[in-house]
């Protein structure tokens, strides 16, 4: 993980964008996150996208189906897919989520938060060992928003991610906007959270903006613009992280590319002003 480079500011990748990261308003971003599995079993011209991206941008590739904590084990099938392509793009590490996608050998549709207890951390170190079998880069894991915990916990997040990330040997993908959403639903204090969380193994993070419920209960929905709670709780992250790099995590409600292009000015700032980023 030491030999991961200062990544900087950069955006996951939407299509919507090509032409102006190719064009002239690729200047605006340090590098790209791109969701694996849009680039499993893709068409021609879908590759192509990809290969004029590599040309220009380091890219990490964020895979979402793996399902890493699943008591079922790994699908070797995607696994493989997973594996050719991270090893076409050649990244200095790639990521996925702290949670499961699959149970009983069928899909749920969603990340699925894991019981944060010993035998979950079992599974997930199972898992990990038989994905670097595929995979020698370094794996960072990325905790999720959850609305309700799972039967069977033993202790809290921060203590389970902690636990997890040292027996799994994996890095750390923060989400900043998880974490405040987080904190806000279930009641507790974000720094307390980093208190016990593993902050030194922080290699990434994720932020974008969170919509609010008349009731108050916050959704990350992934398309909004970042709130200022996320703005300052991100400021301290990185304070306390060290962080290699961050992506803005924008899928829903697109905005123009020059809209985009400013918020990642505003968190490389950050970073500049902190002394992690050049």
């Amino acid at each position: 993980m030491n030999k991961i480079p200062r990544l900087g500011s950069g955006v996951g990748y939407r299509d919507f964008w090509f032409q102006d990261l190719i064009e002239t308003k690729g200047e605006a971003t340090d590098f790209l996150e791109i969701t694996a599995d849009h680039f499993l079993d893709a068409p021609p011209w879908k590759i192509r996208e990809l290969d004029a991206l590599a040309e220009r941008f380091p890219l990490i590739p964020h895979a979402i189906d793996l399902s890493i904590g699943s008591a079922d084990g790994l699908d070797e099938v995607y696994l493989a897919k997973l594996a050719a392509l991270v090893a076409k793009i050649n990244p200095p590490y790639w990521s996925e989520h702290l949670a499961f996608t699959k149970i009983g050998g069928r899909e749920l549709g969603h990340l699925a938060p894991l019981p944060f207890s010993e035998e979950a951390i079992e599974i997930v170190v199972k898992n990990v060992e038989r994905a670097k079998e595929f995979i020698s880069i370094p794996l960072i894991l990325e905790n999720i928003t959850y609305g309700i915990e799972m039967p069977g916990g033993e202790m809290d997040e921060g203590t389970f991610i902690n636990q997890a990330l040292e027996a799994s040997d994996c890095g750390w993908l923060l989400d900043v906007t998880n974490l405040y959403v987080n904190s806000v639903n279930h009641g507790w204090d974000p720094q307390d959270f980093m208190d016990v969380a593993p902050m030194q193994k922080v290699v990434q993070l994720h932020y974008v903006g969170f919509s609010e419920r008349k009731d108050g209960y916050l959704i990350d929905n992934h398309g909004s613009d970042v709130n200022p709670e996320i703005r300052n709780l991100l400021k301290d992250v990185l304070e306390r992280s060290s962080a290699k790099g961050a992506i803005l995590e924008r899928d829903e409600n697109l905005p123009s590319f020059d809209k985009i292009a400013k918020e990642l000015s505003l968190t490389r700032e950050i970073g500049r002003s902190i002394g992690i980023w050049d």
